[in-house]
């Protein structure tokens, strides 16, 4: 059985995060930010689907060692109104959520989106700024993308109102993960 608490020996203790996430995006996109932050934390995905609930979130930590500087985020689309009724049900979790989904979040790294859409016209669109663009995959046009246009992203992402059609709030994980490097 695991520890329930991690202990400190002197040394700095770094926050885990655990990110519990709707599909294979959503998991490519976070281990894509794990590669590119090298961070000296460590980020567990789990892909919940839509079974995600506040049993299925202590089950699974529960696997774990915990420390109070853990974090828990939710990283799911807005788009199904039964998904954002059993994630406001969650406690303790940071919702990175997008509406209508995912795509939305890589599609404001590379111009402005302030128009409401449809998960399909935002997997279009994305289609069209990155040829060959499927879900679950990051093409290296997308990475490069998803590097440069981080702080416009933000800034774009900012502006949106919160859990309409068009909005995200992806960008709170990169602003964790920007904090623990300064």
């Amino acid at each position: 059985m695991a520890k329930t608490h991690r202990q400190s020996k002197g040394k700095v203790i770094k926050p885990t995060f655990y990110v519990f996430c709707e599909g294979e995006s959503e998991e490519t996109y976070v281990s894509f930010l794990r590669s590119r932050y090298r961070v000296p934390i460590q980020i567990k995905t789990k892909v919940a689907s839509t079974k995600i609930s506040q049993k299925y979130v202590t089950n699974i930590l529960k696997k774990f060692p915990r420390h109070e500087k853990d974090k828990n985020f939710l990283l799911y689309d807005l788009d199904r109104s039964d998904v954002v009724e059993r994630l406001a049900l969650i406690k303790g979790g940071i919702l990175l959520g997008s509406n209508p989904c995912i795509e939305l979040w890589f599609i404001l790294h590379t111009c402005n989106h302030t128009a409401e859409a449809s998960s399909r016209q935002c997997v279009e669109q994305l289609q069209r700024i990155c040829r060959g663009y499927e879900k679950g995959s990051l093409c290296s046009k997308l990475r490069t993308e998803l590097s440069t246009g981080e702080d416009e992203a933000i800034k774009r992402a900012k502006k949106l109102k919160p859990y309409s059609n068009p909005s995200t709030s992806v960008y709170f994980l990169l602003e964790e993960l920007r904090m623990i490097l300064s």
